[in-house]
């Protein structure tokens, strides 16, 4: 059975096209926990018991009062659709497939390692280049494609537009390599939202010196996020970043 929420009155936990698929033994996704979502595997579940209808019947909407009904905090109405599918049936089949926006990671070391991690339950599309092809551990995320690029850097071009880059090679001058792959990327297509180099103040400053070389402007270097991570975090250990760099990309 197919849940999805079809319209949201005021405050619910969940927004508008969120979903969950019921079976008989497991829920797949979530609508947004609690009571409600207690009750709509119930009726699921009910309905799924139920005799089966003809395909052509319409989808049953149930109207949940949050506050009244459920004692859940929200307060606002959520109207839920109940539609029995297959698991190959056109409704489904989209949702079961790969959802996220695209992220290059480059660099598998102890902080693109911990960032895998974190983006594993992130709505996120990891591709994750390095040039070093032994470095991947297995198994990956399901949401996580590794991928051998030697110089590392010649990944960039064709990277999906709206890409969000992270880059934290082993070697600070394949960081700067790609960094000004991604700048040109910038100049031919402004098509990467994020661009975040892994370091310190001082390393950034070291690194514009040396791209003003090579002839990008101050206009350009400023689409570079260094340090990465929202302010305020100020642990080291690869989690902590992981999960700062994390925060960051969401906002």
């Amino acid at each position: 059975m197919l849940v999805t929420v079809q319209r949201v009155q005021g405050s619910g936990p969940r927004e508008e096209g969120a979903w969950m698929a019921v079976t008989a033994t497991g829920v797949i996704n979530t609508i947004g926990g609690g009571h409600l979502e207690f009750q709509a595997i119930a009726e699921a579940r009910a309905l799924l018991n139920a005799p089966a209808q003809p395909d052509h019947q319409d989808p049953l909407i149930v109207r949940y009062a949050l506050g009244p009904s459920l004692g859940q905090c929200c307060g606002g109405v959520v109207h839920l659709r109940f539609e029995r599918v297959s698991d190959a049936h056109p409704a489904i089949a989209p949702l079961l497939q790969p959802q996220g926006k695209p992220l290059a990671l480059f660099g598998g070391g102890h902080v693109g390692r911990a960032i895998v991690d974190v983006m594993a339950r992130l709505p996120y599309q990891v591709r994750w280049i390095d040039s070093r092809g032994e470095i991947f551990p297995a198994p990956l995320p399901d949401n996580t494609q590794a991928e051998h690029s030697d110089p590392v850097q010649d990944a960039v071009p064709d990277l999906l537009p709206g890409t969000a880059v992270l880059i934290m090679s082993f070697s600070h001058a394949e960081d700067l390599d790609i960094v000004a792959a991604c700048l040109r990327r910038l100049r031919s297509h402004n098509d990467l939202p994020y661009i975040g180099l892994i370091g310190s103040a001082t390393k950034w400053a070291t690194f514009r010196h040396r791209l003003i070389e090579r002839g990008f402007t101050e206009a350009e270097l400023s689409r570079i996020t260094c340090p990465i991570g929202i302010p305020g975090i100020q642990g080291k250990e690869p989690e902590v970043i992981a999960i700062a760099v994390a925060a960051q990309l969401l906002k």
